[in-house]
């Protein structure tokens, strides 16, 4: 039977001859066929795997070097552009739109040897931190499944708890590869914006959108990483900074760290009893082994919700315009009306509630009335946080964090309290803020026997600290 546990680990199993890439392939197939009642895939691609799995084991040969991802089997969230096949953004206007070209991270994958097995589910354009808003159902967590996986990337981040795949991609505005990496108790990896090409992802809100990455290990993600990192011509965003060999770059020798918490983040009084307990006595450990633990006092804390959604509203109303019911997606049955009626009825059926109040929340603080109170006065916010990090990456090498303040709360819990579901993103939407990377690495377990991690942050483009930490973090806790 097919087990697997790391990249490595699985190249080495092929070079030895212990198993092959069709094999991997028919595990994961017939395990999202047997957990199906997770929701997680939205569509499989089985015939398209199994192929290109034989076609990688035809040409693989003893004693060659294999791609990096070689056989690596890989889920893409339904807001990654994949050529040829279905991209719904989990929601009814876009529901029988099919992608005309790859997104850069996806070329990049294919390149490197990597099978892509599915499609998987997430909220509405990336909008929901639970992933109930997602128009072809709710996704459900492996360990509980009266419990949410988290969001936007629910589908995702369970299908590497599960094991329904090896890795897989999703994307982060506000958290939304390290919230649900933590309620399923997997890596969550947010890279520094401008480190991975947007091209192909679907926008909700572009000066904060990056694609992430789940997975098993700090190992795998930092390897994935590796790949689909670096410079593209179609995003000017992107950074042309060198990529590193993440990968190597792990096996460095440990080195003590200088630390740093927020104060009031771990006195919130909206955060977890038993998550702040353990999360303290880990600082504890931290110390112990020789690393720098100190905490900072950071003022902004209770801003930086109330600027990111006034800001990531704005943006997307201005990205979901384009979908009017007239150039491409869902139109409204309706004749005999003009072209505003038209504009209207299409957008009313086809979005979701969430994807509706965002919209009208952003075009409100956009109006000539309120914009310099609500959005000029949010940017200014968003510089005082950028100012305030370069402060602290001046005298610390990172800071940590408790990535959620509770564990995976029950389906239907919060979905009528948005101000409520909105407070969960208090931890992460931090670091897409001010652009830094983020991670959540899995290291406890709360008494109500659910999975929760750690986040960690390091200054831009210091990827490689942030994953050696990481590693070094993980064995801690063991």
């Amino acid at each position: 039977m097919f087990r697997y546990s790391t990249i490595k680990d699985y190249h080495i199993a092929l070079q030895n001859g212990q198993t092959t890439c069709v094999e991997a392939v028919h595990s994961y197939i017939q395990a999202i066929h047997d957990r199906s009642s997770l929701n997680a895939f939205l569509e499989v691609y089985a015939a398209e795997a199994l192929q290109y799995a034989a076609l990688l084991d035809a040409q693989r040969t003893t004693g060659t070097q294999l791609a990096p991802l070689h056989g690596v089997v890989v889920g893409l969230k339904d807001v990654i552009s994949y050529k040829a096949h279905h991209l719904s953004a989990g929601s009814h206007i876009l529901e029988n739109f099919t992608a005309i070209y790859n997104a850069t991270a996806v070329d990049k994958l294919l390149a490197a040897g990597a099978i892509i097995i599915g499609r998987q589910n997430c909220d509405e354009f990336a909008m929901g931190s639970s992933n109930e808003n997602s128009a072809y159902g709710s996704v459900k967590n492996a360990v509980d499944e009266t419990r949410v996986p988290g969001g936007s990337s629910g589908g995702s981040a369970v299908s590497v708890q599960a094991g329904l795949c090896m890795v897989s991609l999703g994307s982060d505005t506000g958290g939304s590869v390290r919230q649900p990496a933590d309620f399923c108790g997997v890596v969550g990896l947010k890279p520094t914006y401008g480190r991975i090409s947007r091209y192909g992802l679907v926008a909700y809100a572009s000066s904060f959108d990056q694609i992430g990455i789940f997975a098993g290990s700090v190992d795998d993600a930092a390897l994935v990483l590796e790949v689909i990192a670096g410079t593209d011509d179609f995003d000017s965003t992107v950074s042309a900074k060198e990529v590193p060999a993440y990968s190597e770059e792990l096996a460095a020798a440990p080195k003590k760290y200088k630390l740093a918490y927020f104060k009031e983040a771990l006195e919130h009084p909206g955060l977890d009893p038993a998550i702040r307990q353990q999360t303290n006595y880990f600082i504890k450990k931290l110390t112990n082994a020789g690393h720098t633990v100190q905490s900072v006092d950071f003022e902004l804390l209770e801003y930086v919700v109330p600027t990111y959604y006034v800001l990531t509203t704005a943006e997307a109303s201005s990205n979901l315009s384009r979908f009017d019911g007239v150039k491409y997606g869902y139109r409204a049955p309706l004749t005999g009306i003009d072209l505003t009626e038209l504009y209207k009825a299409s957008r009313s059926q086809g979005f979701g509630k969430e994807v509706q109040r965002r919209i009208m929340l952003g075009t409100f603080v956009l109006s000539a009335g309120y914009f310099d109170a609500y959005f000029t006065k949010a940017q200014q916010v968003r510089r005082l946080l950028s100012d305030r990090t370069r402060a602290i990456f001046a005298e610390f090498d990172a800071i940590i964090s408790p990535t959620v303040p509770s564990t995976a709360f029950k389906l239907g819990e919060k979905s009528n309290d948005p101000v409520e579901m909105f407070l969960a993103d208090i931890y992460t939407v931090f670091a897409n803020l001010v652009g830094i990377p983020a991670i959540s690495i899995p290291l406890f377990q709360h008494p109500n026997g659910l999975p929760f991690g750690l986040q960690v942050m390091t200054s831009h483009f210091d990827e490689v600290s942030l994953l050696r930490l990481s590693k070094q973090l993980m064995d801690i806790s063991k």
